[in-house]
């Protein structure tokens, strides 16, 4: 069967007006002749054998009549021929956009077999364009303009712009692919506290679960590796009116940070607006906006209840003992408590991390 990757493109097409020059000089018909047998005027005769105007069904079926070729016949020389003409059209236009795709992860994209390996900067305007769902370079700065604006005050943003529209996109196709219940906010709260009990349990694939849960609740969870150099945890954003679309990136590779951002981007999803897409990509040493900041107060205090965070801390005991036994307490993993002692200065960065999980992507032959 032919696919779309093997399909014969000839680089050319003849055009219905040559068979038509053919044909009548081979019968001895005159332009002006064909023209009174079809019942059409001459100049659109002369206009379709230069290519200058269609046939029409209307003609194709004059023409069957007049020159016994079957009417689907003329129809399919035109469509190819006016196929092959958009096609050296769109590889002009294409050609002058090569300087676009430069900062795209192209070979990171064909290396996870995404996209095939390009022949020109031409094929790959095409192919990048396909890969995005777009028609046009134009179209896709229409689509991804709301993208630029979520992280529009990074400082990535300007380097890693286009890798970063391309893991949304990675986010966006394996989000389509999961077949979710419409979206209800209740049933999605109800998730999240499963989810928060499972954290607790160690497993091979975390987030086999939970996407379980979210998928019922109306919300697709898409884990998508990260492109090099794109330093974000995670995002969120809705993709109909009933889909909201979690995507984490798990770029740390520990529990905590997993967690914490998948209820960050849940928080994301619970409280502002749909017409938003939201990006974490907040480095340590930058002050999170008002709206990430919210989200980060939401997922800490759903995870821990801020009094009994607030109690914990003022004991000054941070020894493994005492966390393992305040995360059994609280019905999550240590890794959640080590990590947030360590984002609040309570312990160094390098202190009880063999009480976070290791995650690793699972590499594919």
């Amino acid at each position: 069967m032919e696919t779309e990757s093997n399909a014969y493109r000839p680089d050319y097409a003849v055009s219905p007006g040559s068979i038509v020059a053919e044909r009548l000089e081979a019968y001895g018909l005159s332009h002006a002749e064909f023209a009174r047998r079809c019942g059409r005027s001459a100049k659109l005769i002369s206009e379709i054998i230069a290519g200058k105007a269609p046939v029409e069904p209307e003609t194709a079926l004059q023409f069957e009549k007049v020159l016994g070729v079957n009417a689907g016949i003329w129809l399919g020389i035109e469509t190819d021929y006016q196929l092959h003409r958009a096609r050296i059209a769109e590889a002009r236009e294409t050609k002058g956009a090569a300087s676009w795709i430069k900062t795209f992860p192209l070979k990171e994209l064909v290396k996870r077999r995404i996209m095939e390996r390009s022949t020109s900067d031409s094929d790959a305007v095409s192919k990048l364009l396909a890969f995005f769902g777009v028609g046009s370079v134009e179209a896709w700065h229409t689509k991804y303009e709301r993208l630029r604006v979520a992280y529009r005050h990074s400082p990535s943003f300007a380097s890693d712009g286009k890798a970063l529209a391309a893991w949304i996109r990675l986010g966006e196709l394996e989000a389509e692919q999961q077949e979710c219940a419409d979206y209800n906010v209740a049933r999605f709260k109800r998730a999240l506290k499963e989810i928060r009990e499972l954290t607790q349990a160690p497993s091979k694939h975390p987030l086999e679960k939970p996407q379980q849960l979210c998928n019922a609740a109306g919300v697709a969870l898409a884990p998508v590796q990260p492109f090099p150099k794109t330093a974000l945890s995670g995002a969120a954003w809705w993709l109909t009116s009933r889909k909201a679309v979690i995507e984490l990136s798990i770029r740390h590779k520990t529990d905590d940070h997993l967690w914490f951002t998948l209820f960050h981007e849940a928080a994301h999803i619970l409280l502002h607006s749909r017409k938003q897409v939201f990006i974490d990509w907040t480095k340590e040493k930058e002050k999170p906006t008002d709206i990430e900041a919210q989200a980060n107060k939401w997922a800490s205090d759903f995870l821990v209840p801020r009094s009994l965070w607030e109690q914990f801390v003022t004991s000054d005991s941070y020894d493994e003992s005492s966390v393992r036994q305040f995360a059994e307490e609280q019905g999550i993993a240590p890794g959640i408590v080590v990590g947030r002692l360590q984002h609040e200065k309570h312990l160094r960065w390098n202190q009880l991390n063999t009480l976070k999980a290791r995650l690793e992507w699972e590499t594919t032959a």
